[in-house]
Order: C-alpha cells, then sequence, then structure tokens
C-alpha cells in the first residue's frame, strides 16, 4: 500500500551535477535516502506513468536503496522502472538505457571511483531524459527543497525481487528487471568493427583488464571474453563486490598498479586497461608504454575515422579546462571546432545535444562520445582495440607517431587528497588574491604571462559558471592548474594540474617528470602548498 512518511529537512545535503556523497552510515541514518529520492521527484513535472532507470555499481548499500527507489516510485506515481539486475547498472549503460527506452530519467547509485563497504563512500544522482547527469538548475532546486522536506511518499509491499530478469508489478506500476549487459553491449556492436578486434585477438594480440571488482566484470566478461575471444584470464578482478574487493576503484597507476606492473614487462600484455568504480572511468596502458587520460582523448579525436561508428568524422570536440591542450592540436590540424568548458559533464552534454561535437574528455580519465550522455571507460578500451587493429601497430608506435605530428604536451595530476578543508579553502583564496600580482613575475619554470579563474559561458544554455579553477599561463604555453575536488567525503582534495608543451622537433622523449620538474618545484612555492596543507608531497600522481 501507499503510505506518507513524515520526516524532517536535513541540513547536510549540498547535491551538484554529480550528485550526492557520504559515507554509507550517513545513508543508512533513517529517512537519509528517501528524503534525497522525495525532493527529486518533488522538483520534476510530468513524470507520472513514465519510465524510470534505476542501477548502481553494486557497492555496498545498493540493492537496499535501490529497493527504497523502486518503492518511491511506485508511491510517486511512475508507470515503470528499468531495473539492472541485482540493482547492478553501469553508469554508461543507464544513459543509454534512458535514452533508448525514451526513459523520463534515471537515477545511479553509485560514489564513482570512492572506495566502498560498510565504512566507505555511497552516492546517487539523477539523470534527466537525455541520458546525462541533471542540470544544476534542477539540483540547486533539490537541495533547496531537501531543507524543508517534512514528509515523503513509499509503497509499502513485498521487496521486488532483483535476482531474476522478468516483469512484475508494484501497486500500478510495472517492474522490469533487465539483464544489465545486454542493451550496452547490443551499441558497442553497432559502433566498433567487432570482427576485425577478434581476428586481431585470435593472431596473439595479448590483452588485460581490470575490472577492479567493479561494475564493468560482466560487462567485460560478456564483450571482451564471450563475443571478441580474449581468453577468461583477460580479465581480472572481474566479479563486482561490495567493497571492490577492498581495493580503491580509482583506474590510475596506483590503484591499478597490478596490470601496470604487467605492462612494463617485455612479455607484458600488448593493452593494459581499467575502468572505475561505476565504469565510466578508463586507463590505457601499453606495453611500456602509459598514455595519460589528455594523449589518449587527442589520439582518439587523430584516429576516430578509422572506427566505423564514427568513419565519417567528427562534428567537433571538446575537453574540461584541466585538460592538457594536446587534442586542441588536433582540432587545429584537423579543422575541427575546439571547446574548452569547466569540469562536469554536463557542459558536454549541451553541446552533444546541441550537435556541436561528437567527441569530449577530461584528463580525470573520462572519456566519451556522442553514443551516450556519461563518460564511457569500456567503450575508450574498444576505440582503442579498434584503432589498433585498424593500424596494425602498438600503442607505443601510435604515441611515437602521434608526437611527431603534433608536438607533445607533457602533463601531470597532482592530488593532495584529504587535506584540512579550511587550509585547502584559505589556499585558494590567497592564490585568487594575487593573480593580479603574478603576470611578468620570473620563476623557475619561466616568465608566468597570464594568471586568472576560468570562467565559462555556456552557449547551448546561456548559462555563466564562475570559480573553476586557478590558471597560471607561462611563456612558452606552459601552464599550473589549481582546483579543489568536491568528489571525496573526507575533507578536501586540492588538485594540481601541471603541463608543459613541446613543439614538433623538440625532446619529445622525455621522461614526463623530467620535462615538468620545475613547473612542478614552481606549484608548489608558488601557492604555498606546504604552508596551508601541512603536504610536501601529493598522495597520487597521475
Amino acid at each position: 500500500m501507499r503510505d506518507t512518511v513524515a520526516t524532517t529537512p536535513f541540513d547536510d545535503q549540498k547535491p551538484g551535477t554529480s550528485g550526492l556523497r557520504k559515507k554509507v552510515a550517513r545513508f543508512q541514518t533513517e529517512n537519509y535516502l528517501e528524503n534525497y529520492v522525495q525532493s527529486v521527484f518533488d522538483c520534476l513535472s510530468g513524470y507520472e506513468g513514465k519510465t524510470l532507470v534505476v542501477g548502481g555499481d553494486g557497492r555496498f548499500h545498493n540493492r537496499e536503496a535501490t529497493q527504497i527507489i523502486i518503492a518511491m516510485a511506485a508511491a510517486n506515481g511512475f508507470g515503470r522502472v528499468l531495473v539492472g539486475q541485482d540493482g547492478i547498472l553501469s553508469t554508461p549503460a543507464v544513459s543509454h538505457i534512458i535514452r533508448k527506452h525514451g526513459a523520463f530519467g534515471g537515477i545511479v547509485l553509485s560514489a564513482s571511483h570512492n572506495p566502498g563497504g560498510p565504512d566507505g563512500d555511497f552516492g546517487i544522482k539523477y539523470n534527466g531524459e537525455n541520458g546525462g547527469p541533471g542540470t544544476q538548475a534542477v539540483m540547486d532546486r533539490v537541495e533547496a527543497r531537501s531543507r524543508e522536506i517534512t514528509q515523503y511518499q513509499i509503497w509499502r509491499d513485498d521487496e521486488v525481487d532483483l535476482s531474476q530478469t522478468g516483469t512484475s508489478k508494484l501497486g500500478s506500476m510495472k517492474v522490469e528487471i533487465v539483464d544489465p549487459v545486454t542493451d550496452y553491449a547490443e551499441l558497442m556492436e553497432e559502433l566498433f568493427d567487432m570482427d576485425a578486434i577478434a581476428a586481431m585477438f585470435k593472431g596473439g594480440f595479448n590483452f588485460l583488464f581490470d575490472a577492479m571488482h567493479a561494475v564493468t566484470g560482466p560487462y567485460a566478461k560478456a564483450i571482451f571474453c564471450d563475443r571478441l575471444g580474449a581468453p577468461s584470464s583477460a580479465v581480472i578482478n572481474g566479479t563486482p563486490k561490495e567493497d571492490f574487493g577492498g581495493g580503491h576503484p580509482d583506474p590510475n597507476l596506483v590503484h591499478a598498479k597490478t596490470i601496470y606492473e604487467a605492462a612494463m614487462r617485455d612479455d607484458g600484455p600488448d593493452l593494459a586497461a581499467a575502468s572505475d568504480g561505476d565504469g565510466d572511468r578508463n586507463l590505457i596502458i601499453g606495453k611500456k608504454c602509459f598514455v595519460t587520460p589528455s594523449d589518449s582523448l587527442a589520439v582518439i579525436a587523430a584516429n576516430a575515422h578509422l572506427v566505423p561508428g564514427y568513419a565519417d568524422g567528427l562534428k567537433g570536440v571538446a575537453r574540461s579546462m584541466p585538460t592538457s591542450g594536446a587534442v586542441d592540436r588536433v582540432a587545429e590540424a584537423m579543422g575541427l571546432p575546439m571547446y574548452e568548458t569547466p569540469t562536469g559533464w554536463k557542459f558536454f552534454g549541451n553541446l552533444l545535444d546541441a550537435g556541436d561535437i561528437t567527441l569530449c574528455g577530461e584528463e580525470s580519465a573520462g572519456t566519451s562520445s556522442s553514443h551516450v550522455r556519461e563518460k564511457d571507460g569500456l567503450w575508450a578500451v574498444l576505440m582503442w582495440l579498434n584503432i589498433l587493429a585498424a593500424r596494425k601497430v602498438s600503442v607505443a608506435d601510435i604515441m611515437a607517431d602521434h608526437y611527431e605530428q603534433y608536438g607533445r604536451n607533457y602533463y601531470a595530476r597532482h592530488d593532495y587528497e584529504e587535506v584540512d578543508s579550511q587550509g585547502a579553502n584559505d589556499l585558494v583564496t590567497a592564490l585568487r588574491a594575487s593573480l593580479s600580482d603574478l603576470p611578468g613575475r620570473v620563476t623557475e619554470a619561466g616568465t608566468i604571462q597570464q594568471a586568472d579563474e576560468f570562467a565559462y559561458y555556456d552557449q547551448v544554455d546561456e548559462s555563466y559558471t564562475e570559480g573553476q579553477g586557478l590558471r597560471v599561463l607561462f611563456e612558452g604555453g606552459s601552464r599550473i592548474v589549481y582546483r579543489l575536488s568536491g568528489t571525496g567525503t573526507v575533507g578536501s582534495t586540492l588538485r594540481v594540474y601541471i603541463e608543459r608543451y613541446e613543439p614538433v622537433g623538440g625532446d619529445l622523449t622525455r621522461e614526463t617528470g623530467d620535462a615538468i620538474a620545475d613547473l612542478i618545484t614552481t606549484s608548489r612555492s608558488l601557492a604555498g602548498i606546504e604552508r596551508h596543507t601541512g603536504r610536501t608531497e601529493p598522495n597520487v600522481i597521475t
């Protein structure tokens, strides 16, 4: 039966377009999740009788949260919910299912690349009918509503069996439990030359994929092994676990160390790859050749025409501001429109919906195209496999050719994680106040040419976004960018992006650390990182 439950407003919900992320224990407190879900429904209109997609990355509390959302969707008047079997759907799969089935929207349960388990993190976000994250305007209304809500609607009845595909009813609402992989795998079949990749595997190509005990395990097995013929050993950590096997499902060189070490061996894989907790990020490593996410975006842009789904060319490309300018060089050479946006997938979504771009990506290992409105980790891996199958050379050869044609953007991101929030905010405040005094200053890394705070006018929805990162640009094309990240649940994360451009004809074979050593030193002294945070070194370098 439908029930109205009294509740009290919360004062700590600050959801952005990436949703709400907190510790599991916070989501387990009485009415916490319910308040958020009802606040979302209260800020939407016209969904009565429509379809809602629900799925998550399988982390701890995923099943319980899925049951609550289904029951609340029934009580609030949705006509149908499409739910991934066992409550599992990757984030790009949710986006595709929303679009394919003409759903009103979807709810994704994930804290992305954050740790899971009873003491870990949990998250929830709303995606709109285009398959992308809810707009900031919607999420601002949700936040305001969560501070005043006094009741929510829920269907009190037996729980839905999530373990079996099939159709049932909850009240008057149809509940369809769907295989999480099928629709997504069919989309990949439409985009890629699967036969060419399969032939490459059959010819001895050595491939290794780390699913990190996260959501992409079933997808990887179905696509790489069952369809493309890779051996079962090609997918490691392929069973989703509530605590990600005790690991940290972030596809970087620290948390995916196993495949990195394998790729550095003489007998290592020709391509090693990984994806994250909810399947929207990627890591690409060739034999003795790590590919930065920024370079990966640039290489995909330069070679997309080799892939059937993009054979007609690209309409344009976009990158987030902190992402290196490597793809800019490709866009210029190919005569493509190039867009620089703030961090946040909604900005790409606007450009994709407007038909202005086909390809987009960000330095935090998120790459995708017009096929969905989210980052897509497995899609990026398949792009690389298809390019390798078409060009019949190694990853290292592709990178060397790319640098010789476009020059090289030596690039790294330094993350100072879980730093004291006050210290991090003080650092940004002090640096912001000094920006106007920096141009003309001579540093170890060279002379500063420009210093500003990035802002963006969105020509699609006519919104203006400020405060998106502090930029210090040097003569010759080098730069340092400082941003505070909102993806963590403890303290603050200071991200420092460091980049040096080496033009064609320059030294294109240096180690990245050596090439940007002076910029690293300058990045720390310029912002007073140790003084404000107490840290002398970053936690993670990517």
